[in-house]
């Protein structure tokens, strides 16, 4: 069974941060283009094994989310019965647990 991809709005926001800070750094579209990409292409091979990801886990419980880490960027993920719903993609260096709300701020 294939399940259908469906990104969020903070994930899309996430995409287009990702591209414009790879394209600042790199100064080269293509570059930044091939680095999306590739990272959608990561996240998009989980519609085929969507709990093949890593569960992500709080306070000894499991959080509903999967992830999947693309070079310094890990993409944030639930499973529904036929759905695999992109929620974040965040740098690695980020505090993500708190982003993801399973901190108290």
């Amino acid at each position: 069974m294939t399940y259908k991809t469906v990104y969020s709005m903070a994930a899309v926001r996430d995409l287009d941060h990702i591209r414009t800070e790879i394209m600042s750094a790199s100064q080269d579209t293509g570059t930044a283009e091939k680095y999306i990409a590739s990272l959608m292409e990561r996240i998009e091979e989980k519609k085929f094994f969507p709990k093949s990801g890593s569960p992500l886990y709080y306070m000894d419980g499991f959080t509903g989310y999967y992830y999947v880490v693309y070079k310094a960027y890990i993409a944030f993920y639930r499973v529904d019965e036929n759905k695999v719903y992109i929620d974040r993609i965040l740098s690695t260096k980020s505090d993500y647990m708190r982003v993801l709300r399973f901190r108290p701020q």
